[in-house]
């Protein structure tokens, strides 16, 4: 088993949590507390998967960066990875609802499945599973909640379109 190992970023959303190998990012993960092992006296020669991670999520909170090369691998079903390579294809600075997601499945009837997969997504940001809304463009389920959904894609539909408001 490869060594796992994690960093810390202060983004505009608050402390977020990089996480993977040597070769490849596992989760990125919206931090509520301050973790206890983040501290510069604990933290191991970070990896250069974990640098260029956060160097990306620096450069797309800057409003320089619309689609990320890092290295992936999420553990899951079948059927969860096939619907988190689907979010992959969901263009910076658009949105498609959960039956537009199932649809891509090939499955309207998969709705339910896809949602909870889409709930499941370890890596946020880079695997947008904030781009998927409700069937109005109801602003629904995110796991890093809801004004962090709403911050994502404002913050996307501004750089894309100018707009400062979609909610």
């Amino acid at each position: 088993m490869q060594e796992q190992f994690s960093a810390y970023y202060h983004s505009p959303l608050g402390l977020i949590r990089i996480s993977g190998t040597e070769h490849y990012i596992s989760e990125i993960h919206f931090m509520d507390d301050a973790p206890q092992a983040a501290s510069p006296e604990q933290s191991p020669i970070l990896p250069p998967s974990i640098i260029l991670c956060m160097e990306q999520l620096i450069q797309y909170f800057h409003g320089q960066r619309k689609q990320f090369d890092v290295p992936l691998q999420q553990q899951g079903t079948a059927f969860q990875q096939k619907v988190w390579n689907e979010l992959l294809g969901i263009p910076f600075g658009k949105t498609i609802a959960y039956l537009e997601l199932a649809r891509r499945l090939g499955d309207v009837k998969v709705i339910r499945a896809a949602a909870s997969a889409n709930g499941k997504n370890s890596i946020a940001i880079i695997v947008p599973c904030h781009r998927v809304v409700g069937s109005n463009n109801d602003l629904v389920g995110y796991a890093g909640g809801l004004w962090r959904k709403k911050w994502l894609l404002e913050h996307e539909a501004k750089i894309t379109y100018g707009i400062q408001t979609l909610f």
